[in-house]
């Protein structure tokens, strides 16, 4: 039986059938349930492939069509991913998708091939972050990126696919690497709801600047503390307050490392929130020294709130984090310059301010939800009609 053949049970109800292919179920809910709600209200019948643990419930309550793949997320190992391939290819085959949306490494490296083999017209990809893979240097690191490289840009250069990329440096090694701009968008994040995330004052008590992320290596967390730590050294009456928690990374900060830096008391150790609104109404700084991002979510969160940032001088951060008009940008992997701005925007109300003011200015021109919707609903569009 050919993989046609094989769709041919679930033949097309009249509905275009869009299939976003995701690594963990949580990070759909969290980052593209907006876009694909709207490509529902759109005709589109949305399909979600991922790795299922909470909340498969709330996704067959959109009415969304739900199906359980098994990614592994911590490294890239062709041999072990090789029974990931096999069942996108028997999704793929099976569903026959007019669309199909991979969002990370993974789902874009295996769905790209998988939609390949099984002749899927329009195929639309989104690093949404370049991650481990591009933010290390030792060997192993550096000959698995080669190969993601070549793998995706042999994908990428076929007709009916498209590459988003989040920030401009990253379109442009993309570029540089040999994709054209027929093969590339530029769509500036996932999109912030402005009225989930409204802009407050901030509390009249001491200042606290708050880190919303995985307790990852790759986002500056050590460098923070270090930075923590010299402020209090230098009797800086600044709370610094880590909101996240560890994940399936290779660079995951040890659960023994918290419990020392909780017991140390340079930083507090908050733990995973669903309220990160509340969060940051409780906070003055939004912090995030990062090795490099794709667009972080957590700094768009924390400028609609109308909170200043420091972040570091990086692709994805530097796009969010504008030198004195939304905060104040700094090298990367130096915990004395991130300590030094930490410091400025703690002893200086009226800076604070002013930035945050002009941050929720920022995403309300740019990075709101609606307008990061509408671009991409017209990008699958142009990838429908083209197909």
């Amino acid at each position: 039986m050919t993989f046609r053949e094989a769709g041919k049970t679930e033949a097309s109800s009249g509905h275009k059938k869009l299939l976003f292919v995701v690594t963990e179920d949580w990070y759909f809910w969290s980052h593209r349930l907006p876009i694909a709600r709207a490509a529902s209200q759109a005709g589109w019948q949305v399909h979600v492939a991922t790795r299922l643990a909470d909340h498969r419930p709330r996704m067959e309550e959109e009415g969304f069509h739900v199906h359980a793949i098994d990614f592994h997320r911590s490294g890239l190992n062709p041999f072990r991913d090789i029974g990931t391939l096999i069942s996108l290819v028997l999704l793929f085959s099976r569903l026959r998708p007019d669309l199909i949306h991979n969002i990370a490494a993974k789902p874009v490296l295996y769905g790209t091939m998988a939609a390949w083999l099984c002749r899927i017209p329009a195929v639309v990809n989104t690093m949404a972050g370049m991650g481990f893979l591009f933010s290390n240097e030792n060997l192993k690191t550096h000959a698995a990126r080669f190969l993601f490289m070549r793998a995706l840009l042999m994908l990428g250069r076929q007709r009916g696919r498209n590459l988003i990329l989040q920030n401009v440096d990253d379109r442009q090694m993309f570029l540089d690497a040999g994709l054209s701009d027929k093969h590339v968008s530029l769509i500036r994040g996932s999109g912030v709801d402005l009225e989930q995330y409204p802009a407050s004052d901030e509390p009249d008590d001491t200042p606290v600047a708050i880190c919303v992320s995985r307790l990852l290596r790759d986002k500056g967390i050590y460098e923070l503390v270090e930075a923590a730590r010299l402020l209090k050294q230098r009797g800086i009456a600044l709370r610094i307050r880590l909101v996240g928690s560890s994940d399936l990374n290779p660079s995951s900060i040890p659960e023994a490392t918290l419990s020392e830096w909780s017991a140390e008391g340079a930083v507090e150790i908050a733990g995973h929130s669903d309220r990160i609104a509340d969060e940051y109404g409780r906070a003055h700084i939004a912090v995030l020294p990062s090795y490099r991002e794709g667009l972080p979510k957590s700094l768009l969160e924390a400028a609609a709130s109308g909170r200043p940032i420091v972040a570091t001088d990086v692709p994805g951060c530097r796009e969010i984090c504008l030198e004195n008009e939304t905060g104040i940008l700094v090298p990367a992997r130096e915990s004395v310059e991130l300590a030094y701005a930490l410091e400025r925007l703690a002893l200086d109300k009226k800076l604070r301010q002013r930035l945050g003011r002009q941050a929720r200015s920022l995403v309300e021109a740019q990075f709101s939800e609606e307008v990061i919707v509408a671009q991409t609903l017209e990008l699958y569009r142009s990838m429908e009609s083209s197909a």
